[in-house]
């Protein structure tokens, strides 16, 4: 399999700055050193805590916040170096489905004028009745009656206006799809069948996502593999299966310890770890491992040594000392 994205040692800071005359007087580590690839088709999940540095990593992707330091490749072609017109011509080849559906749209654009805009703006379609012609395909393409198309957002619910929203991602028939939580905004009934088309269309027009997600449910349905943030840094990698099955950061075994079970027995017989304190702040982020402060098992090199991302198990990519040490064997903190 081919990667089409390529990130390494991605990282995002953004200065603090005060006084009168603005002076830099911390950095805010959003994202400290972030790498990952995404195999052409494929979907690969980010997942974390809320402020972890998903979305942020997102962003710096498709180049909507610039990007401190590091490399990101579309099939070669370093995006973080492109500007002007080269920019321009490579953003039809990846395109994002953000949060919120009521924020993301235009409130003074018909339907047809945001789906039209894409494509006259990148000469895809050049004649009114070609315009016409791909608005009205890509409105029945998720889900939605082309007879609505001169209708406002606000005549839409929040299911339809993000069935828009993918529909202007996907105009352009792009390589790469960042998806920022498209569905956290949703009502349960709603997200499964948006999430169901997201899949319908990466099947149909050959798509490669990029699932940004705290909900490890949905995550697990949709993704293949699946890379854990923390406070900036990825934890651990690795696909789903291997995830959910034998998860070896301490982070990790917590997030899916807090996952409900359907079952009342297995529920009251399961160990849960909970983790004491808070998240720290990325203002001020604690030297070595970020995750030690509330680490159940840290040792003195936490504290000192950042861990690097390295393979303990074939595939199976984990950022801890421990880990390591123990011959890629996690402690078994979460019990049967």
């Amino acid at each position: 399999m081919t990667a089409l994205l390529d990130i390494e040692n991605l990282k995002v800071h953004f200065p603090v700055r005060r006084g009168i005359l603005m002076r830099q007087v911390a950095t805010v580590k959003a994202v400290d050193g972030v790498s990952f690839s995404v195999d052409k088709g494929e979907t690969l999940g980010l997942v974390g805590e809320s402020g972890c540095g998903k979305s942020t990593t997102a962003r710096a992707i498709l180049r909507l916040i610039p990007a401190t330091s590091g490399s990101a490749r579309l099939e070669g072609t370093e995006l973080l170096k492109l500007g002007g017109s080269k920019l321009r011509q490579k953003r039809r080849d990846m395109q994002m489905v953000f949060q919120d559906p009521y924020a993301s749209l235009n409130p003074r654009m018909t339907v047809f004028d945001t789906l039209a805009e894409p494509l006259v703006v990148h000469g895809v379609a050049r004649k009114n009745s070609e315009v016409e012609d791909r608005v009205r395909h890509l409105m029945l393409q998720v889900g939605l009656s082309p007879g609505y198309m001169r209708r406002y957002p606000h005549e839409f619910s929040g299911g339809q206006r993000q069935r828009i929203g993918i529909a202007r991602a996907v105009a352009l028939k792009p390589k790469l799809v960042v998806l920022d939580e498209p569905v956290s905004a949703l009502d349960v009934s709603i997200q499964a069948q948006i999430v169901n088309l997201l899949m319908d269309l990466q099947s149909e027009l050959g798509l490669t996502y990029v699932f940004v997600a705290h909900d490890l449910a949905v995550v697990r349905h949709v993704c293949r593999a699946i890379a854990v943030m923390y406070l900036g840094r990825i934890v651990e990698r690795t696909s789903t299966d291997k995830l959910f099955s034998s998860p070896k950061h301490p982070y990790t075994q917590a997030l899916l310890s807090a996952i409900p079970v359907p079952d009342p027995e297995r529920e009251k017989k399961r160990k849960r770890l909970v983790l004491l304190g808070e998240v720290p702040s990325p203002l001020n982020p604690p030297p070595g491992c970020h995750f030690h402060t509330r680490c159940p098992v840290a040792v003195d090199k936490c504290k000192k040594e950042v861990p690097n991302l390295e393979e303990v198990e074939p595939g199976h990519f984990v950022s801890c000392h421990v880990v390591k040490e123990r011959a890629g064997l996690a402690p078994d903190l979460l019990g049967s």
